[in-house]
């Protein structure tokens, strides 16, 4: 295992996006559900540049974008939407800082990775980044260097901290597959090569000393290509995995990759017991064969996906819940 992923992560902590728009209430409301790996909240009810794509955007190095009926576009200089998420980044920044006063430990941050964004952000002609491969490179250096600013600014302002870099990729899955749709809809671009998938996220990965993980609450996440990319830790919707993925998983985790396993409902639901909660993740590590002594240090507890579609109410319950559940794990671990 590199010193890199080589560290103490939390029992618990969220996914990212959290319901309403008020930056220190959900910053409040993280730093006190997390004592111990709390996360930067998102807030996309506030509109376009509050949402992941647009917040990503916000980052970038020497690109812009606007935001038109069909999604994010190329601009040629930041206009009214960049300037928009600019703000509302600072807002989170101001939040997490008061909240996290004094604090040590992993602190999570999230941003959407490169292959998702390539799907999301248009280029001038309506067309998805994803379709151009001179584009695609562009994105990758500018992501990169925009993570490296804004990874610095985290830690300027939480000096204990110790920054988990978490990329959303959602579309990672669709885009190995060729699944994702042009402009048109009636056809879909090329599936891109797994070496350049793979090649991108590590450029983008090691742009942090700190530990990166990748998120997606998509079905048949790619768990051998991640780790191979120098992910820490892959975080996933429990409920979506199928046979199929068990055995990259078992691999993955005797190579030390961390597992954020989103076992409690994202959006409005009833709560099992916290043990009723990770019952699913004993039953697939007896299934592994893997010792039940390494569970709590191996997984991270979380929801399913982020919280933006719960009521405020739902979103605290739902957090305890995770830490409640993760101490049932490291309990009763067999």
């Amino acid at each position: 295992m590199s010193e890199k992923n080589d560290f103490s992560w939390g029992p618990a902590t969220g996914v990212g996006s959290m319901p309403g728009g008020d930056a220190r209430e959900s910053a409040k409301t993280v730093a006190g559900s997390f004592d111990d790996f709390p996360y930067l909240p998102e807030l996309p009810a506030r509109g376009p540049g509050a949402d992941m794509i647009g917040r990503t955007i916000g980052l970038l190095v020497e690109m812009y974008a606007h935001v038109e009926p069909s999604g994010w576009r190329i601009s040629d200089r930041p206009g009214r939407d960049t300037r928009r998420a600019w703000s509302w980044l600072g807002e989170d920044l101001d939040a997490l800082e008061e909240f996290t006063q004094g604090y040590e430990g992993p602190l999570k941050v999230q941003a959407v990775g490169p292959w998702t964004l390539a799907a999301a952000l248009e280029l001038r002609g309506g067309e998805a980044a994803l379709g151009d491969p001179g584009a695609c490179r562009d994105l990758v250096g500018s992501l990169t260097e925009g993570l490296r600013g804004h990874l610095g600014e985290v830690r300027r302002r939480v000096p204990g901290a110790r920054v988990v870099l978490q990329l959303d990729e959602p579309s990672l899955t669709a885009v190995l597959r060729g699944q994702v749709r042009t402009a048109s809809g009636y056809r879909t671009y090329r599936a891109v090569d797994r070496q350049v998938v793979e090649s991108a996220l590590r450029d983008v990965i090691d742009v942090s000393d700190d530990p990166v993980i990748v998120h997606s609450c998509a079905p048949d996440v790619p768990f051998g290509l991640l780790r191979r990319a120098g992910v820490a830790g892959v975080s996933f919707d429990f409920g979506l995995l199928t046979e199929r993925e068990e055995e990259s998983i078992g691999e993955a985790v005797e190579a030390g990759t961390k597992l954020l396993a989103g076992v409690v409902p994202s959006t409005d639901a009833a709560l099992s017991d916290p043990a009723g909660s990770v019952m699913g993740v004993r039953t697939l590590w007896r299934r592994l064969g893997l010792n039940p002594g390494t569970l709590a240090e191996s997984v991270v507890i979380t929801p399913s996906c982020g919280l933006a579609g719960a009521s405020p109410a739902y979103a605290r319950a739902a957090l305890a819940h995770c830490v409640r559940a993760a101490r049932s794990l490291a309990d009763n671990p067999e």
